[in-house]
């Protein structure tokens, strides 16, 4: 017969006891924190996060790739792992919340089920996975992980080979070790994450609990309009080739684009690089860095076609030469219905409001889809302000994220 857990909370207390010990790791002086990945600090904090695991009696693991683990195991040694988690690197001066509340939120459900003697049917576990951010590799931990990491990511990592290669040295990891880190399928049960919004949707609505339903797709470009240099002060402005136009066109037809045409989207240009990038010289060549979202497939293939065929008309209008360059995709991960309605059950026990939404920002959970279940609840963010010091969650929010975290857990694997 199944036991009744419905009226046991996590410990408010200890959770913000330990969360607020995380803190001052990389603490900035605006109140933020600054833990990139294998930096000083990030070490620091998983040195801190391994103490708190032995202390609270819970077992410490690690992997290959450099996840950090609490785990706590279930009678039977075969049983697969129900892992539930986040991460602690954060972005340079981001915020407190960002990551670390989903890994004090997953310990301190474990430290419940375990002061408690509850008995599971799987074995829990409570990861912290590595360079969630991307500060060296997207999704560098989870991927290791689900078995996605290839050599070449390694070799070509956005934050630079030199970068990864001098952080793993210091991590005490490897390529060797990274890649040895994957899990077979049938070794997992699930994966659940709590997590702040890091958008304005739950503040604005005044609901307690966003229920994720997928999290979004991002495909990235490096776009390069290519023109001739030519004098700035004796050119005309008609017989100029000037990449900037191209460039800077597209960049605003694309937002024109997609808030016309693709309202559940997003796009980005976050960078441009002008060559030769002189005062006085007709720029040569603009090279950008482009980014969009969705988390519906069939319409990011559209919106990529779009976009793409919008490059290229900009490039023509002003007679210049368009290369593209694609530099990778993780594609929508859709959440489990299964799960989903264990946290919205979960909600409606504990009188919390719940919605429905997807996720703008990606997440460690896209990279297990393919090996279990997965499942995200989001809590709100005050101003919808994330990685920024400015990030901030009212404590009463993290609990009520935190318990029904507890909750689902147990109703998707008490005994």
């Amino acid at each position: 017969m199944t036991r009744d857990f419905s009226d046991l909370r996590i410990n408010p207390d200890r959770m913000l006891a330990s969360f607020t010990q995380l803190a001052l790791i990389g603490a900035t002086a605006d109140g933020g924190v600054d833990r990139p990945t294998f930096s000083e600090a990030h070490l620091s904090a998983r040195k801190w996060l391994k103490e708190e695991i032995e202390r609270s009696g819970l077992e410490f693991r690690t992997d290959g790739a450099g996840n950090h683990s609490a785990f706590l195991a279930c009678a039977d040694k075969h049983a697969p792992a129900f892992l539930i988690g986040s991460h602690l690197d954060s972005v340079p001066n981001g915020g407190r919340f960002d990551g670390a509340l989903g890994v004090m939120a997953a310990l301190e459900v474990l430290k419940t089920v375990g002061e408690n003697g509850i008995r599971l049917k799987v074995n829990l576990e409570a990861i912290d996975f590595t360079d969630e951010e991307g500060t060296l590799v997207g999704l560098l931990g989870s991927a290791a992980l689900a078995g996605h990491l290839r050599q070449k990511d390694l070799e070509s990592p956005r934050g630079g080979r030199e970068n990864l290669t001098a952080g793993m040295r210091r991590a005490g990891l490897s390529d060797e070790s990274m890649l040895s880190a994957a899990r077979p399928k049938d070794s997992l049960a699930r994966y659940l994450e709590l997590h702040i919004e890091q958008g304005k949707r739950l503040e604005r609505a005044g609901i307690d609990i966003g229920i994720v339903s997928a999290i979004v797709g991002i495909w990235s470009y490096r776009l390069s309009f290519i023109g001739r240099a030519d004098h700035a002060g004796t050119t005309t402005m008609d017989d100029r080739r000037d990449a900037s136009l191209g460039a800077s066109a597209f960049t605003l037809a694309a937002r024109e684009l997609v808030m016309r045409d693709f309202p559940n989207c997003v796009v980005n240009v976050g960078k441009m690089d002008f060559a030769p990038g002189a005062f006085n010289i007709v720029p040569a060549r603009v090279d950008l860095a482009l980014e969009f979202r969705s988390a519906d497939d069939d319409e990011f293939k559209r919106l990529d076609a779009a976009l793409l065929d919008l490059a290229a008309k900009e490039a023509a209008r002003f007679g210049l030469e368009l290369k593209t360059e694609f530099l990778g995709k993780h594609t929508p991960a859709i959440m489990s219905d299964e799960i989903r309605s264990a946290f919205a059950n979960a909600c409606d026990d504990l009188g919390l409001t719940h919605v429905s939404l997807s996720s703008g920002a990606g997440h460690d959970g896209q990279s297990l889809v393919v090996l279990c279940p997965v499942g995200m609840i989001f809590v709100p963010s005050m101003e919808g302000a994330s990685h920024s010091p400015r990030e901030f969650t009212k404590w009463e929010d993290c609990v009520n994220g935190a318990n029904v975290l507890l909750q689902a857990v147990l109703r998707l694997t008490a005994r």
